[in-house]
Order: C-alpha cells, then sequence, then structure tokens
C-alpha cells in the first residue's frame, strides 16, 4: 500500500516506488490511497494503478474555526482506513507525505502493519515527523535528517524522480524543436510547479520586453493551468516572438534537454530532478509551504554553489535580470550545473525498494 500525495512533489515519488515494485515482482497488489479531489485520484489511475481516495484535509491555521470540519473529516478518514486495511492486507504501508498518509500510517501501525516513509525534503513534514517513532525505516533526500528522526531508522536514498527524464535521447536542438521553439538559441525553461506560480509568472509578464529585447535567449514558460489565460493573453498583447508559453508541460524530458538554465520553484522533487540532469537553476522558493521548507531546500544548494536563489518577495524586481544575465554567462552556468550535478542521488526508488524487501523479510 501506498499512501499520500496532494502535489506532484509526492505523487510522481509514490509512483517511481511503485513503478519499481512492478519491475521486480509482476504479480504483487500495489493499492494507493490519497485524498479526495486532489491530484493523486486523478495521476494514479492514470498511470495504471489503483487508488481510494480519503475525505481528509489539511488544518486551516488561518481560520481556527473552520477545523470542526478538518477533524471530522480525519475521524472519517480513520474508520475509512480500518477498513480499507482489513480489505487489502497489505504486507507493508509506505508514506509519501501529504494529507491522507497521516490515517492511514497511522492506523496501520495500530494494526501492526509495518511502515516505510519517504521524506522528500530537507526539513521534514509534520506528518512523517508524527509517524517516525512507529516507523520500521524513514527514506530520506538530505543529510542531517536526524535532527526529525531517529537517527538508527534513516537511510539516505535521495528521491525517486520520472524514469522517463534520465532517458531522453535527444540532442539539445533536437529537444528545442520538438518544443516549438529555435534551435539554437540560448534556452530558459521556467517551471512553477504543476499548478503554477503567480509570482514568477506575473515576474515574466513584467520583464516580457526584456526578454524580448534580449537577443540570442529564448523562454519555455510553464504558466501552470491556473494562469494559462492572463500569461496568454499577456504575451499576445506584448507581440514578444522568443517567449512560448504553455499551461502544462507534458514531455518534460524534452523540456530540460532544450534548457541551458532552468528557472523553478524548490520542492523536493524539481530539485532532486535537476540534480540528478545536471541542470543549472534559480530557485524562487514558494512561501506558501509548511515549515517554509521550500527556501531551506534551496539553502541547501546555493550552499554548495549548485544554485542561484532569488526570494519569492525580489522576483518581481529581480528574476528576470538575473536568469536573462545568468543563462548569457557560459562559465557560471558550467559551474552550476557540474556543482548540482555532484549532489545528485541516484537509483532512489530501487534503494527504497530495497528497504522494502528488507523489512518484508524480516517481518
Amino acid at each position: 500500500m501506498v499512501s499520500g500525495g496532494g502535489t506532484g512533489g509526492h505523487i510522481f515519488p509514490a509512483l517511481s516506488i511503485a513503478n519499481e515494485v512492478r519491475r521486480r515482482y509482476p504479480d504483487a497488489r500495489i493499492l494507493f490511497v490519497g485524498a479526495e479531489g486532489r491530484m493523486e485520484m486523478e495521476k494514479v489511475p492514470a498511470a495504471g494503478y489503483n487508488i481510494i481516495g480519503l475525505p481528509v484535509s489539511g488544518f486551516d491555521r488561518k481560520n481556527l474555526l473552520r477545523n470542526f470540519k478538518v477533524v471530522a473529516r480525519l475521524f472519517k478518514s480513520m474508520q475509512l482506513a480500518k477498513k480499507i486495511l482489513k480489505d487489502f492486507k497489505p504486507d507493508i504501508a509506505i508514506g509519501v507525505g501529504g494529507y491522507a498518509s497521516g490515517p492511514m500510517l497511522k492506523e496501520a501501525q495500530k494494526q501492526g502493519v509495518p511502515t516505510l516513509l519517504q521524506e522528500q525534503n530537507s526539513y521534514a513534514g509534520v506528518t512523517n515527523k508524527l509517524l517516525a517513532a512507529k516507523a520500521d525505516c524513514i527514506c530520506v533526500a538530505y543529510e542531517g535528517m536526524e535532527r526529525f528522526f531517529p537517527q538508527d531508522k534513516i537511510v539516505l536514498t535521495g528521491n525517486p524522480v520520472r524514469r522517463n527524464l534520465l532517458e531522453c535521447g535527444a540532442t539539445p536542438e533536437q529537444a528545442r524543436q520538438a518544443m516549438g521553439a529555435d534551435p539554437v538559441k540560448k534556452t530558459i525553461l521556467i517551471i512553477g510547479g504543476s499548478l503554477g506560480a503567480r509570482t514568477i509568472n506575473n515576474a515574466i509578464i513584467q520583464g516580457l520586453k526584456q526578454i524580448g529585447d534580449t537577443y540570442g535567449v529564448q523562454v519555455i514558460w510553464q504558466t501552470g493551468k491556473n494562469y494559462d489565460q492572463p500569461c496568454r493573453e499577456a504575451l499576445e498583447a506584448s507581440g514578444v516572438k522568443n517567449v512560448y508559453q504553455m499551461p502544462f508541460i507534458s514531455n518534460m524530458d524534452m523540456a530540460y534537454r532544450a534548457a541551458d538554465l532552468v528557472v523553478s520553484r524548490a520542492g523536493a522533487s524539481s530539485i532532486s530532478e535537476l540534480q540528478l540532469l545536471g541542470k543549472p537553476v534559480i530557485l524562487v522558493p514558494s512561501p506558501n509551504v509548511a515549515e517554509d521548507h521550500q527556501t531551506k531546500n534551496a539553502l541547501a544548494l546555493v550552499k554548495r554553489g549548485a544554485a542561484i536563489m532569488v526570494t519569492d518577495a525580489d522576483a518581481s524586481a529581480n528574476l528576470v535580470n538575473t536568469m536573462l544575465e545568468t543563462v548569457q554567462d557560459d562559465q557560471q552556468t558550467g559551474i552550476l550545473g557540474r556543482n548540482v550535478k555532484e549532489m545528485a542521488l541516484r537509483d532512489a526508488a530501487e534503494r527504497i525498494v530495497d528497504e522494502v524487501e528488507k523489512i518484508i523479510n524480516r517481518r
């Protein structure tokens, strides 16, 4: 059983783990448990797996009165989790973070089902911290996680990433053509996460003329479906021709291969992909995440000379200048690319499933 989700940063690692289990054990029964109405309810079935949704949601820290409903949903989710465990009888429950993993993994631990946690970030999430004491193993992507978890349970595995990203055989020129861009221009890829990023998009809108006036540079701009219309209208009104805007990029292998520089939020999965691919990156951490963990993720790279960070508050004034200057500096992008690649932890899904096997065999 694999539980969690909410964002691509939880879902893609979960699917990578499941895919590795299925590769080793084609007859394995795999069930996902997610949160109703969240992204996993669409992405997991599309990947060929069954999923059950729990009516669980996050606590509202701004309006405490709304949390009566949250508590009621949590109680209902705990009851459903009992039934799911009774019906499915998993050999192991794997939690990847996100709303659903809390009640599902807690109930699994109560019933004596072994549990493995996968923590993507450099600053542990609340759910995984609460589950850690009774977990059999905690797979992490950063060193120093004994601040949050029992040291004897920690295994440094890295974050699983989508396998197709690592298997792209196209040249940068071919990839740019596949993305509908000029094959020879310096290329900046802008990705704000699976749902988009308002601050990054607004900064690009404000800087469209500056981008248009920069010779030999082009931008592939994933705006997220939530921001598609205003970004598309702003681009059309500007008349700028060297920016290629789209709400969502399905062929991310080509998009990464096309890029000389990436501008991204600092989610753990995105960072792991950039490390494995050795892509120079400007990180703009989202301030709208628990414990400001994206800033901590970004600083882990900045301290190693493996990324440039522009804060969310400074993006409007500084992001476009920084990215245009950086992409044209081959020496700087070369150093960033080498340093970020040195931080990569490879074969994470394989390492995590190795731990799954050890736990099941011990039982």
